[in-house]
């Protein structure tokens, strides 16, 4: 739960970050760029931190870089919007409708059981994305 947590402020304030960088109407490629070195640096340094040999396999590779490729596409969508102007109170919670995506994947891939407590906060979460949007 705390990695969880630790995951949902991190990644909420780099979010954050790109509707900066959009409302200042800097050019979302470089900004994507400058952000994936230094992701790519925090990843390297724990590799190394943590001195693990690279091992990753053809179909993971795969996985990464396709990942990485629609990363990139949901990036540059939510970058234009908020270069558009769209705003912050309004995009953010309807990105954060990828949630229902992830758990539907984790549902059919991994054969995840479907729980009423489950079916609830699903609901729960899209109605409170869908009132945060307005």
């Amino acid at each position: 739960i705390l990695l969880a947590l630790l995951a949902l402020v991190t990644h909420g304030t780099a979010m954050f970050f790109w509707k900066v960088a959009g409302s200042s109407r800097s050019y979302g490629p470089s900004y994507m760029i400058v952000e994936s070195v230094a992701y790519a640096a925090v990843g390297v340094a724990l590799h190394l931190f943590q001195r693990q040999r690279f091992d990753l396999g053809p179909r993971m590779m795969g996985l990464a870089v396709i990942g990485g490729i629609i990363a990139g596409i949901g990036f540059l969508g939510l970058f234009l919007a908020f270069k558009l102007g769209g705003e912050g109170s309004v995009v953010f919670p309807i990105a954060g409708l990828g949630v229902i995506v992830a758990v539907m994947l984790a549902i059919i891939v991994f054969k995840e059981p479907i729980t009423a407590t489950k079916l609830l906060g699903f609901g729960f979460g899209v109605t409170s994305i869908v009132l945060l949007s307005r």
